[in-house]
């Protein structure tokens, strides 16, 4: 089959345009290009090989990975409704926590606040159907991302409350890890001045905080796209470098 043409206008055509009617992308200011340059080579030195690097793969990205394809396996969306139609939350709540546990994205703490908060059938239900929403709700990911916050504020508690950060965004991480960014608030606020990236942040999960976030995670992208990130999670690991104590720069 013969390939088809592309027709491209004539270059007198694109000459004879008033200058002021051409509009040029806006540099970005030095300091900022500076900034990301300085990012990348610190994320190098660790992991000269990139985002293919043998021991960033080992070391930041096939857990995460590995977590996802379990939840694929396991929570595939049809798959997923079926069990809510079922009423089957408990079997939801405890597949869903044993995938994460099998991670070190939760502190130990966390990993037992949320045990004990979908122990009970109405912690398990509510974890179920608020999960189920904020993955695969027709609602605006704002309006999904803020119920989800609420049902997690409303789990029962013993002695560590559920709604923090890392709790409110693994399980979308983890899920849909092209939408969705893994917050842990100290290393990646840090990450944000280091980057010289001014983040808003409220110690209370809410739409208006983790939008800033992906934000940030858009412009991060944007600015290593040499890079080539594939998700999140090359994104996540790329800030993990920035802000942790765990890479010294």
């Amino acid at each position: 089959m013969a390939r088809p043409q592309i027709r491209e206008a004539p270059f007198a055509v694109a000459r004879t345009k008033p200058r002021q009617n051409v509009r040029r992308k806006a540099a970005k200011p030095r300091v900022a290009v500076a900034v990301g340059r300085k990012s990348q080579q610190k994320f190098l030195r660790y992991y000269p090989g990139g985002f293919k690097d043998p021991d960033y793969l080992e070391l930041e990205r096939a857990y995460k990975w590995l977590a996802h394809e379990q939840w694929l396996q396991s929570f595939a969306q049809p798959a997923f409704r079926k069990a809510i139609q079922a009423g089957d939350f408990k079997g939801i709540a405890n597949r869903a926590v044993a995938i994460e546990s099998r991670t070190n994205l939760l502190f130990s703490f966390e990993k037992m606040a949320l045990r004990d908060a979908v122990k009970s059938s109405a912690g398990s239900k509510a974890f179920a159907i608020g999960l189920f929403e904020l993955l695969h709700g027709g609602a605006p990911l704002s309006e999904r991302f803020d119920g989800w916050c609420e049902v997690l504020s409303t789990l029962p508690r013993r002695q560590t409350r559920v709604l923090t950060w890392p709790l409110a965004t693994v399980f979308g991480f983890i899920a849909q890890p092209r939408v969705h960014f893994f917050l842990k608030p100290m290393v990646t606020r840090r990450a944000a001045k280091n980057y010289g990236y001014e983040l808003p942040y409220q110690s209370r999960p809410d739409w208006n905080t983790y939008a800033a976030v992906l934000r940030f995670a858009r412009t991060v992208r944007a600015d290593i796209q040499n890079m080539r990130p594939r998700d999140m999670i090359d994104i996540q690991s790329f800030l993990w470098v920035q802000g942790s104590d765990e890479y010294p720069a």
